[in-house]
């Protein structure tokens, strides 16, 4: 199994919420088992050694909160809205996100998230190297 395919498994097996196998290039396979219960970040896939350098999380915004100006450096990110409505910022567009929507942040760009909803903003993050 590739690295790729190794990450598109563990993504869309985050995606369905159930637990997800990783094959490690010297560990064995593990569970990491998919419970967000009411916490606002959930790290679900730490990066070294679990994988090469995908990571991915769970977060929970209440309505008019967001996760604050950041810049993921060399890590594309991609999030996946599971409920609520929020939007992707960068300082030169806004892109809507809601449930049924992928939306991507490239590497080396500044963004935020932000819940303009009246209900919880909840979203699977996962980012990769990209260079």
């Amino acid at each position: 199994m590739t690295h790729r395919t190794t990450s598109f498994a563990a993504a869309l097996a985050i995606l369905l919420a159930i637990p997800v196998a990783v094959p490690a290039q010297d560990q064995a396979i593990k569970a990491i088992p998919f419970e967000p219960g009411d916490q606002s970040y959930v790290l679900l896939l730490k990066g070294p050694p679990d994988t090469r350098s995908f990571r991915s999380g769970l977060v929970t915004l209440a309505p008019g909160k967001s996760i604050g100006v950041h810049n993921s450096g060399v890590n594309e990110e991609m999030l996946v809205p599971l409920e609520g409505e929020g939007e992707l910022r960068f300082p030169n567009r806004t892109v809507r996100i809601a449930p049924g929507m992928v939306t991507y942040a490239p590497a080396h760009s500044e963004h935020d998230v932000i819940n303009t909803g009246t209900t919880r903003l909840r979203y699977i993050f996962i980012t990769a190297k990209a260079e």
